[in-house]
């Protein structure tokens, strides 16, 4: 696998982390930038001309990974030649949040099962419940096959999320990359490291991903009142205080954070399912933990991946993460080159929602709050 590094800004124009060589032989090309960025329409033109060859597979973002840096307002491209496997790209557009686990099923389906590895998606991060997106693509899938990925950020604007595939970036719009070979490793690790607060609290009404009830009283008056001073930045600031969710039949808790919500009818809508039933607990930062749980989810990914360092790695932190940690931002990401090593190119983006599983062995989800690596090498 060889690869190589691009960065766009304002005040720079273009910046090759090293010198470029690829040009025609690169199969595939992420793009991660800001949605003002992305909106430039000759930088996709740039990215074509100079890989006149590779699909082209991105997102707009709350922040951009490069190396051990996190950006704001740039754009980062990372082209991509497999020596030893194939890549095909599929994408649908999603017009109503129902519409999730439909266009999940459909993109799994348009996937050739024979030879097939593994599933890396990017979503609309706005318009779309992450959870059955995610559910729709693992029903379909053949069982070996994971999927990882992440739902497109807009800083903590919330305004406008966008998708890029094979063409200028789209709002409403969900993208998968299917990897084969046989001598294509895959690895992934997802963590948190938020503490819980408060007493546990039943989900007494709830519709998908979205919240009405806490133990038969309104969530959302009862979350005002836990973020206090907070809540009138509402639903930026619920990135700070998250959800815990513990299925009632079990000990695996999945975090959940904030979209919007809706004052009329004192809902909270969430990037993932919030079953009725469930148990829910309110999340608060603990710093030196979510660094330290970028790196277990690191020794995860490398661990599922084989011996060897891997070739490259893509990080999906959430926006609600990169806000905790402020100018410590880049700790998290350092953690990750630490256990990976100098070889490993690293890249990716600041979310709305990371999807991995959250061991190895066990179901592709949708997690909110955590450091995800997903990890490639060619053996």
């Amino acid at each position: 696998m060889k690869i190589e590094q691009a960065q766009w800004t304002d005040v720079n124009g273009w910046n090759f982390q090293t010198p470029p060589t690829l040009n025609n032989s690169a199969q595939l090309v992420l793009v991660f930038g800001n949605t003002v960025s992305l909106k430039k329409r000759r930088l996709y033109h740039d990215i074509r001309e100079r890989y006149p060859h590779a699909h082209v597979f991105g997102c707009s973002t709350a922040g951009e990974i490069c190396g051990i840096q996190v950006f704001d307002g740039s754009l980062i491209t990372t082209a991509i030649h497999f020596e030893h496997s194939r890549i095909s790209i599929v994408s649908a557009e999603i017009e109503h949040i129902e519409d999730s686990m439909p266009i999940g099923e459909q993109i799994a389906r348009s996937f050739s099962p024979e030879g097939l590895v593994h599933v890396f998606v990017l979503s609309d991060g706005l318009k779309v419940n992450g959870s059955a997106l995610v559910e729709g693509l693992v029903k379909q899938l053949p069982k070996h096959v994971t999927v990882t990925g992440g739902l497109s950020g807009d800083g903590n604007r919330f305004h406008e999320t966008l998708v890029m595939c094979d063409a200028p970036p789209e709002t409403n719009l969900v993208t998968a990359l299917g990897l084969y070979g046989e001598r294509l490793h895959i690895g992934y690790g997802s963590m948190g490291g938020w503490d819980p607060f408060g007493p546990e609290r039943l989900v007494t009404r709830s519709k998908d991903n979205t919240l009405y009830e806490l133990d038969g009283r309104s969530a959302l008056e009862i979350y005002k009142r836990y973020l206090g001073s907070h809540a009138g930045g509402l639903p930026a600031t619920g990135l700070l205080f998250p959800l815990s969710i513990r299925h009632k039949d079990g000990n695996t808790h999945l975090v959940r954070t904030i979209l919007s919500i809706n004052e009329e009818d004192d809902s909270m809508i969430f990037a993932g399912d919030i079953p009725e039933g469930a148990y829910a607990w309110f999340m608060k930062a603990n710093i030196n933990r979510l660094i330290d749980g970028a790196g277990r989810a690191a020794h995860m990914s490398r661990e599922s991946v084989g011996s060897g360092n891997p070739d490259l790695a893509i990080l999906i932190s959430c926006v609600g993460r990169k806000m905790v940690l402020k100018q410590r931002v880049e700790e998290e990401v350092e953690e990750v080159r630490e256990v990976l090593g100098s070889q490993t190119v690293l890249a990716g983006f600041y979310s709305y929602g990371e999807i991995s599983p959250s061991r190895f062995g066990s179901r592709s989800e949708l997690h909110n709050q955590t450091m995800t690596v997903t990890t490639f090498g060619e053996r």
